[in-house]
């Protein structure tokens, strides 16, 4: 999703169901269409970052990200009704894809709003998948305005970007492999946008590992989470950040209050340390990240309590241009890239 900068709060009772009981139930419907994605832990990363890290890799989703979890959480929810009627939403990234991509396989209708001036290729990318892409709108406030309009006069089901609790426990499932298949995790860093994923990792936390910190990471060009978090009061504030995905210009009810209750902490890093992350995830980490995918490696980095195991989640690998570009530069200057075995 990209900036938005006021966004409507859900009612705090939104959260009812959300429990470990139905995160499993979730798993269950979203396993049948998404296996389980891989974890690994590279020695040239480890050594970097001076811990060791396992690297859950949600960049090889059939729509590039995590959120596709969501988005078949999301439809399978439905009601036979809203199924007919079909869904709307408002975004340019990973949200927008991973409904397109999720109705798509359920035969149910999916609008997104986008804004003039949108990314052409993610445009394109939505349409491919099968979407109705509607273009309204200067700022992605007027775009979600627009939504909601449509869901009102055409009958469509609004799909929030951030309170939806089958989006949320569709995220939860990527927590739930991570921490399966590795117990004694001590940290794991987790990139919020509109905090469906981290929320997600709380709620799994609870149950599987409640010794592990569940860290927050989020870029300071886009704080209104953190700003949420630290000050207990729903936040809004005017995002400056090149990292897409995590371009959130308000907090959200919803995860909000998942948030304020489960993580441990919540870091801030600049898009410059989330830039480097990038091109350390190429060169260390032999994986293509996006900026939001690479934001909870620029948290562990970023963090000097890190000890023992840790765990960052690739959330995405849909990279924009200036983060590709990015990551010659990265590895121009790593380890050995300039040294030839000469004796």
């Amino acid at each position: 999703m990209t900036a938005t900068d006021t966004l409507p709060q859900a009612p705090a009772t939104i959260q009812s169901g959300l429990d470990f009981d139905a995160v499993l139930r979730t798993y269950e419907a979203v396993s049948r269409v998404l296996p389980e994605t891989p974890a690994w832990s590279y020695p040239l990363l480890n050594a970097e970052a001076g811990v060791e890290v396992t690297v859950k890799h949600e960049n090889v989703q059939p729509t590039g990200a995590f959120k596709v979890r969501g988005g078949v959480a999301l439809m399978a929810a439905l009601s036979p009704e809203e199924r007919r009627r079909g869904v709307v939403t408002a975004s340019t990234g990973n949200h927008a894809q991973s409904l397109a991509w999720a109705g798509a396989r359920s035969e149910v209708p999916v609008t997104v709003v986008v804004p003039v001036g949108a990314p052409a290729r993610k445009v394109a990318a939505v349409r491919a998948l099968g979407a109705r892409v509607v273009v309204e709108g200067e700022t992605m406030c007027d775009s979600l305005a627009h939504a909601e309009a449509l869901s009102l006069t055409e009958g469509m089901r609004m799909v929030s970007p951030g309170d939806e609790p089958a989006i949320v426990l569709g995220h939860a499932a990527v927590y739930l492999e991570l921490f399966r298949r590795h117990p004694g995790l001590e940290s794991v860093y987790a990139p919020v946008g509109s905090g469906s994923g981290a929320a997600g990792a709380c709620l799994v936390r609870d149950a599987l590992a409640p010794g592990c910190r569940v860290i927050g990471v989020q870029s300071s060009a886009a704080p209104a989470a953190h700003r949420a978090w630290t000050s207990g009061e729903p936040a809004t504030v005017h995002s400056r950040t090149r990292v897409a995905g995590l371009a959130v210009g308000a907090s959200f009810a919803l995860t909000q209050s998942m948030l304020g209750r489960g993580l441990n902490d919540f870091i801030l890093v600049d898009d410059d340390a989330i830039q480097g992350s990038v091109g350390l995830m190429a060169t260390h980490a032999h994986t293509l990240a996006e900026g939001a995918g690479a934001a909870g490696l620029a948290g562990l980095m970023a963090d000097p309590t890190r000890q023992g195991r840790c765990a960052i989640i690739c959330t995405g690998g849909n990279a924009e241009d200036h983060e590709l570009a990015g990551i010659s530069a990265a590895a121009g200057s790593a380890v050995g890239t300039d040294e030839t075995l000469s004796r």
